[in-house]
């Protein structure tokens, strides 16, 4: 490092040390006050409020593993990105598998002084035994009260009371841009914390569980921050962290967060009910996309397109028919699939929804009764990619009772399936597939190839199929 003045380093060490050697140091030295904080702009009183809240939770189960692995620690989500010594996933290099004892590290957060604790189901999912490490280094045996997996949340219990526990805030007024602390165990340091914002809002459709309207922040998450609180500047919980998007182990600034909306109606049902139970509409939807916004006539691009009705559901009883979008539920905008669906889940079985819908170019409002959510359900259709037309490079064929049966679907299904198309072509980039079987061109049903091929001649620029893939339907403008 070079000085101001031009003197070299090694000249200022020696001046610097003959000159703070001599009895009095000079009267120009100034000192800050001790009364001063150390920092004029500081999260420090927010961090001394949430820390005594937020835990570590450490699990142990028995696994299987290829011989002479040595897995160690590791947060239990970021243990199936990585493989083992020999590069290769965990349990795939042909050796013959051992139990083993795995341990994973988490967070956990208290929310309630009687010892309830909030983190994620996928810490502790088949422990057999849970810790959890209190920040005053108390250390109690945890029992698992509750787990909702489909939303990757837990609830655990100690026996301690008086505990400090956090306070939950409103995660439907987090805006982008709002200041975010991300608080927990990561890499088994211990309480730390890391500040940023709120990166967005809302973010589905990304595979990580089955409901998902994640918080998205740049307040870095690593493994061992799972279950841990994301807070907002007031230190009011806002989520619980709980997964990162990574090329390596660590983070890159992409970390979300279960909105604590979410996280409070999951863990009042475990509390109240000892299970979570979810409402049913009965529809499988997608987004509108540009493409698909344009061949249904709808001027914004917005709302959730159903592209199957269920039979003897709500919806059905309640007339919503394939290809409506529906707008608002219960006044509430619904901007995508993953939305509706979340928005629907929370609420109660048996509780009436208004929905507003728009079908052949017209709003119209109709109320729905909703059921609760069968044991098996599908999930919602895969959202398509963006489109550009042409339905150069496909083929098709009848479909026969042969290739129904082939295909899972039921032997009087009538249309065209799909034997081949051409990677580089616009459908392949819009997303359809071999195997797929086309039901509908633009809205009018086909079928057999005589009909597929005259209703191609009939459309426009852009095509709208309606495709049954692996017994669901889906919209695909092409």
């Amino acid at each position: 490092v070079g000085a101001v003045d031009g003197s070299s380093p090694e000249t200022l060490a020696v001046a610097g040390a003959e000159h703070l050697s001599s009895a009095n140091p000079p009267a120009s030295f100034r000192y800050a006050s001790p009364d001063e904080p150390a920092s004029r702009n500081t999260f420090a009183p927010v961090a001394k409020k949430v820390l005594p809240a937020v835990v570590n939770v450490s699990s142990a189960k028995m696994v299987k593993s290829p011989a002479g692995m040595m897995p160690g620690n590791m947060d239990p989500f970021f243990r199936q990105f990585f493989g083992d010594e020999d590069g290769a996933p965990f349990g795939s290099n042909g050796r013959a598998p051992r139990q083993q004892r795995e341990q994973g590290v988490g967070s956990g957060v208290i929310v309630s002084p009687e010892g309830y604790i909030l983190t994620n189901n996928h810490v502790v999912d088949g422990a057999t035994d849970v810790r959890v490490t209190l920040s005053d280094k108390r250390e109690f045996k945890a029992r698992i009260v509750g787990a909702d997996p489909k939303t990757d949340l837990a609830v655990l219990k100690i026996d301690a009371s008086n505990l400090p526990s956090v306070v939950i805030g409103d995660s439907d007024k987090v805006q982008v841009g709002d200041y975010a602390l991300a608080i927990g165990n990561p890499f088994g340091l211990g309480g730390t914390v890391t500040m940023g914002i709120i990166s967005a809002t809302g973010r589905g459709n990304l595979g990580i569980e089955d409901y998902e309207d994640f918080i998205q922040t740049d307040a870095p998450i690593n493994p061992g921050n799972s279950g841990g609180a994301l807070v907002n500047d007031r230190g009011d919980l806002i989520g619980i962290n709980t997964a990162i998007l990574s090329h390596s182990e660590g983070n890159q600034g992409i970390g979300f967060a279960i909105p604590v909306s979410v996280a409070r109606n999951v863990t009042d049902q475990i509390l109240r009910n000892g299970k979570v139970t979810r409402a049913y509409l009965g529809v499988m939807s997608e987004g509108v996309t540009p493409a698909l916004a344009k061949a249904f006539h709808e001027k914004e691009v917005g709302g959730a397109l159903v592209a199957q009705v269920t039979p003897d559901s709500p919806a059905a009883h309640a007339g919503i028919e394939k290809g409506d979008i529906i707008l608002s539920v219960n006044g509430k905008p619904v901007n995508d699939s993953a939305q509706l669906r979340m928005t629907i889940s929370l609420m109660q079985p048996g509780s009436a929804v208004n929905l507003k819908l728009l079908r052949d170019g017209a709003e119209r409002e109709i109320s729905a009764r909703l059921a609760e959510m069968p044991t098996e359900t599908a999930k919602a259709a895969s959202e398509p990619d963006a489109t550009q037309t042409g339905m150069d490079g496909v083929s098709v064929e009848d479909v026969s009772a042969r290739s129904a049966r082939q295909l899972g679907l039921p032997p009087e299904t009538s249309g065209v399936v799909v034997t081949g198309v051409d990677p580089a072509s616009q459908a392949a980039v819009n997303g359809l597939r071999r195997g797929d079987v086309i039901l509908e061109v633009n809205r009018k049903p086909v079928r057999n190839t005589a009909e597929f091929e005259q209703a191609l001649k009939h459309s426009t620029a852009e095509t709208l199929l309606l495709v049954n893939r692996k017994g669901s339907t889906l919209y695909l403008a092409v």
